[in-house]
């Protein structure tokens, strides 16, 4: 769910509705029924969204957040496909958050001569970083990575192209690495190698990923995703490079190396948002225990107070069909009920045939997830925390009281959607809405499991006129009745990050 709309602190009175031009009325009954998901949905954008119209139908689809992937496509493509979307989520009257993904230090095979060669079982193949661009053939293939032959030892096991080839290192002599095919097929030009087990050095930030934090700038993305993270130093140098170039959006780690979950609390400790990327980490780790991983790293980056979207292959089969696979909604349900705040579309949303499609069907599965929630113990919940933020405190305190009373609603006047986060973290069925004045707050929220942005200029002079603008606001959508309960968190002072100082139990009322 994204922005309601945009209103002012005096809103409107009920026999004034009639009057007012409400920019999202076209998409009402979607946003509604957005309400009802509490997950959040990642579209990668694409050839398949490259249309104003599927944009629109995406987003009123369910799409919460859309990817940018830098791996693929130009910096020019990316700037159109951006525009795009921001005119899109205007004509829908929704905040659609942007995420930059980085493309990180992918490592590949170059080319062949003839694009594709057959690798038989048994049959000897060499990988080296000094061999020709597009001089690859049977007998052996260049590398992108020139320290590749620094990382292995004989008896090393390669996996190429997402695992379906597997090469034995044998030995090594300089940069060239000579292997035995254990398992064979079609190896094609600039597949991608994983070492099992991990323990690759590449460096997770390349000079194209540092030229792409500078566009997501220039994008004003809200999230900057970093690929290929080994450790928390990653993140920080990632961090202070966005930061530098002016960038004001939040950092989302990748995990998908093995050194990332070895080194994964001090990885979620710098990180804002954690991304389980279980393409290469399921090469890396073996698909038999990747998961139990996502399991506990979902349940890591909650306890951390952070925010966690599972990804890759969740209805791969809807590039080519327009309904997924049982198993494909047994995945995307298993992610929701583990308690992930967003899901992730890739090649579905960005190539497939069905895009559209593939979104409404997630948000479906969501939903039907979302009616089994996991008992997790909402009373007690850091009951034995010390808290060091006042805002913290509050949001903790208000959905204690939420879940121990019949609330409807939980409204939080925010400047930069920290109170909201922290209020998400507890199970919870009762919506929060993030009330905020800044666009991109309200962009940023858009991620957060359960919250719903609301634009809304927030004037503090005035309390009850405020509480009655907020009220007509939720009453005019029919998210709440009259007479029901409802907290409302706000601080004292006006456009002041992490003001949050005050929480109150009110009764919704009509306006006379």
């Amino acid at each position: 769910m994204s922005a309601i709309g945009k209103h002012s602190s005096r809103l409107l009175r009920a026999e004034d509705t009639a009057a007012i031009s409400w920019p999202c009325i076209p998409a009402s009954c979607a946003i509604i029924a957005a309400m009802l998901r509490r997950t959040k949905i990642v579209a990668t954008l694409g050839p398949a969204s490259d249309d104003p119209e599927t944009l629109v139908q995406m987003i009123n689809a369910g799409m919460s957040v859309a990817r940018l992937n830098f791996s693929h496509g130009d910096a020019d493509e990316h700037r159109r496909r951006a525009a795009m979307l921001r005119e899109a989520a205007q004509t829908c009257g929704r905040a659609v958050g942007l995420l930059g993904d980085l493309q990180g230090p992918k490592i590949r095979v170059r080319r062949f001569a003839d694009h594709s060669v057959l690798l038989k079982d048994g049959a000897p193949f060499f990988l080296d970083s000094t061999l020709g661009l597009m001089d690859g053939n049977e007998e052996g293939v260049g590398v992108a990575l020139e320290t590749l032959h620094e990382d292995l030892k004989p008896y090393d096991i390669l996996l190429l192209n997402d695992g379906m080839i597997t090469l034995r290192v044998d030995s090594i002599d300089g940069t060239r690495i000579h292997t035995t095919v254990v398992n064979g097929g079609i190896l094609s030009d600039h597949k991608g190698i994983n070492l099992k087990g991990g323990g690759l050095s590449a460096a997770a930030l390349t000079d194209i990923d540092k030229e792409n934090i500078k566009l997501a700038v220039e994008l004003e993305a809200d999230f900057l995703a970093v690929s290929f993270v080994r450790s928390q130093a990653d993140v920080l140098e990632a961090r202070r490079l966005f930061r530098d170039a002016g960038g004001r959006g939040l950092i989302v780690a990748k995990i998908e190396r093995t050194e990332a979950v070895d080194a994964i609390d001090s990885i979620i400790d710098a990180s804002d948002v954690i991304m389980v990327a279980r393409g290469d980490l399921g090469v890396e780790m073996g698909y038999a225990v990747l998961t139990g991983i996502q399991k506990r790293l979902i349940r890591k980056t909650r306890k951390q107070h952070k925010i966690v979207i599972t990804a890759t292959q969740m209805m791969e089969s809807m590039i080519q069909n327009p309904i997924p696979t049982r198993a494909e909604v047994s995945d995307v349900a298993n992610a929701v009920i583990d308690g992930t705040d967003a899901v992730m579309l890739s090649g579905e949303s960005a190539v497939g045939k069905y895009p559209v499609e593939a979104i409404a069907a997630m948000a479906e599965v969501c939903v039907g997830a979302e009616k089994f929630p996991v008992p997790v113990g909402t009373t007690t919940h850091r009951m034995n925390d010390r808290f060091e933020l006042v805002d913290e405190a509050i949001a903790m305190a208000s959905m204690y009281t939420a879940n121990h009373m019949d609330v409807k609603a939980i409204i939080a006047l925010t400047e930069s959607g920290s109170t909201t986060r922290w209020m998400s973290r507890i199970r919870s069925d009762i919506p929060i809405y993030a009330f905020t004045p800044h666009e991109a707050t309200s962009r940023r929220v858009a991620m957060y499991r359960g919250v719903f942005p609301v634009s809304f200029s927030i004037n503090l002079d005035i309390p009850q006129r405020l509480y009655q603008d907020i009220f007509n606001t939720l009453l005019y959508y029919k998210l709440v009745e009259v007479d029901d309960l409802v907290i409302f968190t706000k601080g004292d002072l006006d456009n002041v990050a992490g003001n949050t100082n005050a929480m109150k139990v009110l009764k919704v009322k009509k306006e006379e």
